[in-house]
């Protein structure tokens, strides 16, 4: 079983799929690549939306463009963007990917500073939450060593991006991870079918089986 827990499948929402065609495109390729399941995570940024109701409306129109089409299973979730005051934000809740207490946030590209720690704790324990920090191994290019390791203590899943293993550095670090026995899930975070294409040869000739089996289990563990 295999499950792409970050992807930006949903027509027309994001910087993702631009329509339809694009999303059935994506979700093909997916499933050629021996994807059982996705997990649509659109990106929410509080700033952006004038709340998480009305972010959830367009996300079911999208949605429904494709749902009785798709030839794969597509959970819904988000990619919510870590900022000030956003674990404040009423209905946070319910972006957490459906069925489940996980929820997908990302990190900000910006110097590592107390209070986004702070959020992820917050909404992990105002929630009752698990967290996945997507795309994790990108962040050794903009956090120092010390303010990684702050990072790496969070009581979080750490959700890599199959283009990790295209590069020696970042291939090092997610096998420190697993080493560590860290929670580690994958996911392509394709956006379309040329630059940012479904990935899942790549990280399966490169990563073991088992791997790849285990995080797909963890979805099932934080299932409500």
């Amino acid at each position: 079983m295999i499950t792409d827990y970050h992807t930006h499948v949903l027509p027309g929402i994001d910087d993702g799929a631009c329509n339809k065609d694009m999303s059935l495109k994506m979700l093909q390729l997916l499933k050629m690549q021996g994807v059982n399941q996705v997990i649509a995570t659109p990106h929410f940024y509080a700033h952006r939306e004038s709340s998480v109701e009305c972010f959830l409306k367009k996300r079911q129109q999208s949605l429904e463009q494709i749902e009785k089409i798709s030839p794969l299973p597509v959970l819904t979730g988000a990619e919510i963007y870590i900022e000030h005051g956003i674990s404040e934000m009423q209905g946070l809740e319910k972006l957490a990917i459906q069925g489940t207490n996980l929820i997908l946030l990302e990190l900000p590209y910006m110097k590592y500073e107390k209070w986004i720690s702070e959020e992820i704790y917050n909404i992990s324990a105002e929630y009752g939450l698990k967290v996945i920090l997507a795309h994790i191994h990108r962040y050794i290019e903009y956090y120092s060593n010390e303010q990684m390791k702050q990072i790496l203590y969070t009581d979080a899943v750490f959700q890599i991006n199959n283009e990790a293993f295209e590069s020696l550095s970042k291939r090092s670090f997610v096998k420190s991870l697993i080493k560590q026995n860290k929670p580690v899930v994958f996911g392509s975070d394709c956006h379309n079918v040329t630059e940012r294409k479904p990935n899942w040869k790549l990280i399966k000739r490169k990563c073991n089986p088992d791997i790849l089996e285990n995080a797909s289990r963890i979805l099932k563990k934080y299932e409500k």
